[in-house]
């Protein structure tokens, strides 16, 4: 028996010596403070984020990106902890992400508003689309909701209330000019441009497609769009001062400059609104 309570006073002294390790060195779920790893989709968040990268730099942090070319793997990446951070979404993008996947992935800063366009190749206005033109939507659950919402502010269609941010095809209850909704995969709109009348892109696939939000679009959202980008944590990291250090670099006077310069309003610096 005096051998066993030794066994256990041994076992009992580890974990209380494991517990005082992880106080004394905080969570053991903190990021490495000299270095962070930062998920983005290619086009205006990878160009952003490596001028973000350059301004850490300069503050002793070292950004390594990783790109990728849907809207769900940066997520499921940093979820399972293969990213630190991301910076690509918006936020109705996420909530819906968290609640399909059970995830607690939270928003720690603004970035930019990417905003989504209407494009024709056939009509100079929104205003000129015939009656039954067929119009190409996102046939992801977030992008197209908000194709709808963009078309509802400008007043070609009503939405059921309450489905503002949320809604699909089958809550449009007013829909005067008989526009039929077709939905296509969001990164192959700009090539089936041709194949609609006119259709909603997002401005990374939009700009990768050759295609000015500025310059080509019939109709472009607003400013005072709910989709405003975010850089985003496991809910773990909110408070992680590397966290905090990364998303300074990136809401720096450096980075604004930059995004002002390069998209000339294709894309807008989004923290000060």
């Amino acid at each position: 028996m005096k051998k066993l309570r030794n066994v256990v006073s041994i076992i009992l002294l580890a974990g209380v010596l494991a517990a005082c390790g992880d106080n004394a060195s905080g969570s053991s779920n903190a990021l490495n403070e000299n270095k962070i790893v930062v998920g983005v989709t290619a086009g205006p968040h990878e160009q952003i984020v490596e001028a973000a990268a350059e301004v850490a730099a300069e503050n002793g942090l070292e950004v390594e990106l990783k790109v990728f070319s849907d809207y769900v793997l940066p997520n499921t990446a940093l979820s399972e902890g293969d990213l630190d951070v991301n910076s690509y979404q918006h936020k109705p993008f996420l909530d819906q992400f968290n609640e399909d996947h059970g995830t607690d992935l939270v928003p720690v800063g603004k970035t930019i508003l990417n905003p989504m366009g209407v494009y024709s190749d056939t009509y100079e206005s929104i205003d000129d689309l015939p009656d039954g033109a067929i119009f190409g939507l996102p046939n992801d659950p977030t992008n197209g909701g908000r194709a709808l919402f963009i078309l509802e502010e400008t007043g070609i269609i009503t939405l059921e209330e309450g489905k503002k941010e949320t809604a699909s095809i089958h809550d449009v209850v007013e829909n005067p000019k008989n526009l039929e909704f077709v939905e296509l995969d969001a990164a192959q709109i700009p090539n089936q441009l041709s194949e609609v009348d006119a259709a909603a892109i997002n401005t990374n696939f939009a700009l990768g497609a050759g295609i000015s939000p500025k310059e080509d679009s019939i109709l472009l959202e607003s400013t005072n769009s709910p989709y405003v980008n975010y850089i985003v944590v496991r809910s773990e990291n909110e408070d992680d001062p590397v966290v905090q250090k990364f998303v300074e670099a990136y809401q720096s006077d450096k980075v604004k400059a930059f995004i002002e310069e390069e998209f000339q309003g294709s894309v807008i610096p989004s923290w000060d609104e």
